[in-house]
Order: structure tokens, then C-alpha cells, then sequence
């Protein structure tokens, strides 16, 4: 007993008193916040899949997005399956025109569109994270998709994310840069079975991705490269990077790169990986807290 709550309390604090006091005090100030309605589809929408761990932490990212770009894109959410009723009913009162698509609905409605694609549709059903491939791909009521992750903050209007989401012949996917590439597939294979040049450091957290771009003919070719089903957490963000390497892609400039240590400073967002989620709150969430007095 007494073990379970040292071992409780390490993990409480195990960053501090003060990341602690940001997110399990601040970060839920965030509900007191007005709702945002947000239709806009003519230039794109925003897709992110959440969980019950994640809604509150999402809710910031996306008013994040909202009040530092000052734009009102529709927004879809996708339900990992975990998502609670409380959370649900609490994220559709913050985004009352949001589309939130349970995992029940979906499994009902996507599925049946990749009976041709036998290893797409094995893929979606065995994957947690595959979702974000062809749930996106089908709910997607745009030309053009805001790929978003509910661990990203915005600070400043992101004036170059939103150049390329907004100018008409701008045709190319763009993401933020990663660490270095996390891929579950190597360059060399890429190239050898599906004569496709991997780009380097692709990370699906944050980009702009075009609709077309998530082809189910490719993404059955590529799902038939040896061991892509590798990595849990990197496949989908692999088969992201192969079908926008086919497409045409680059990376958006190096002030949205995914990065570990120094401190966002004049950034436009930051991009809280597992390894500094804890960031989020004493970082993140207490700059907006400072900068955006309407908080």
C-alpha cells in the first residue's frame, strides 16, 4: 500500500511542483473558456483523432490554433474508441459545430470502403492508429486537410502554415519536421519496391495534406513492402510520408520543427512530443496563459 502511493506520488511529480500545479490546476481553466463555432470549409478542415487521456490537452491545441490564427476551419474529431460521455458532451459544448465520428460509427462506415483493398482493411482493423489514415481520408469534407495532434500549441499566428493551406496552387503536402525520421521502413526499401524517394524527418503531428494525396491504390502497394507493419507508433505516420513522397511534399519551415530542449521563444507553435508532454504545461500552457490576455 504504501509502496503503490510513493510510487503515485513520484509520478505526480516526478517533473516538479510546478509542471504539476500547470496541469492538474491550470490546464483544466481551459472549460471555463467560451465555445468557438467554426464551419468553414472552404479552404480546408481540421481532423484529429482523440482519446479519454487526451480531450483536455486537445481542447487546448485547438483553441490554441484558433484564437492565434484567427481562422475558424470546421473541425472533425475522431473518437479512438476510449473517448467517455462526459468528454464527449464536454468537446462538442467547446466546438458545438465540430463533427466528433465515434469508433463504433466509423468501424461501421470505413470498413466497407476497403473490401478491394484487403490489406488496407486488414490494417484499419488491426491498428489503432490507422484511423488517422483512412478515417481522415473519408471524413474529409475539404479539398485539403489540417493534420493536427492534440499535442501542439499555437503562440502567434502561424503565418506560413496558413500561406500554404490558403494559396490555391501551393500542391504539396508539408509537415513539421521531426527529430530525425522515424519511419518503419528504410529509404533504400522505399525505393526498391514502390520507386518512391522518402522524405526525410516527416512527422504527422502538424501539415497540410491534400485529399488526394491518401490514395488507396498506393497505400495498398505500400502495405505490401516487407515488415512496413512494424512499429506501432510509426506506421501510420510512415504510410503519411510514402503516400506524400509519391504526391510531392516538403517540410514547412525549421521554426515549426519538432525539437527537444531550449524553449519555444518567438516560435508560432511547438509540437510536445512524449518525450516533453510535460512542457506542455509548465511551457505551453502557461506562455498562452501569459500572452493571450482573453485566457
Amino acid at each position: 500500500m504504501i509502496g503503490r502511493l510513493i510510487l503515485k506520488f513520484r509520478q505526480k511529480f516526478q517533473h516538479g511542483l510546478r509542471t504539476a500545479w500547470f496541469r492538474d490546476v491550470l490546464r483544466p481553466r481551459i472549460l471555463k473558456t467560451d465555445p468557438i463555432e467554426a464551419d468553414d470549409r472552404s479552404v480546408c478542415e481540421i481532423h484529429v483523432m482523440t482519446s479519454d487521456s487526451d480531450w483536455l490537452n486537445l481542447i487546448w491545441t485547438l483553441k490554441s490554433f484558433y484564437q492565434g490564427s484567427g481562422r475558424r476551419y470546421a473541425l472533425c474529431l475522431h473518437d479512438d474508441g476510449t473517448l467517455s460521455a462526459t468528454a464527449r458532451e464536454t468537446l462538442q459544448s467547446h466546438f458545438p459545430m465540430a463533427r466528433i465520428v465515434s469508433r463504433s460509427q466509423a468501424d461501421a462506415e470505413v470498413l466497407p470502403t476497403l473490401i478491394s483493398f484487403p490489406k488496407c482493411g486488414e490494417f484499419r482493423r488491426s491498428n489503432l492508429l490507422a484511423p488517422k489514415v483512412f478515417d481522415f481520408r473519408h471524413y474529409l469534407k475539404a479539398d485539403r486537410m489540417l493534420l493536427l495532434d492534440s499535442d501542439v500549441l499555437f503562440f502567434t499566428e502561424p503565418l506560413e502554415l496558413l500561406r500554404r493551406l490558403e494559396t490555391p496552387e501551393y500542391r504539396l503536402n508539408c509537415v513539421n519536421g521531426d527529430i530525425k525520421s522515424a519511419y518503419t521502413v528504410t529509404p533504400e526499401l522505399a525505393r526498391q519496391h514502390c520507386d518512391v524517394r522518402l522524405i526525410e524527418r516527416f512527422n504527422s503531428g502538424l501539415g497540410v495534406i491534400h485529399r488526394e494525396s491518401l490514395n488507396l491504390d498506393w497505400i495498398e502497394e505500400f502495405l505490401a513492402i516487407p515488415g512496413i507493419i512494424g512499429n506501432f507508433w510509426l506506421i501510420e505516420q510512415t504510410l503519411y510520408a510514402l503516400c506524400s513522397s509519391r504526391f510531392g511534399v516538403e517540410l514547412l519551415p525549421a521554426e515549426y520543427d519538432v525539437f527537444l530542449k531550449g524553449e519555444a521563444d518567438d516560435r508560432p507553435s511547438r509540437h510536445y512530443v512524449g518525450a516533453i508532454r510535460h512542457l506542455m504545461y509548465k511551457e505551453g500552457m502557461r506562455k498562452l496563459v501569459v500572452d493571450m490576455r482573453g485566457w
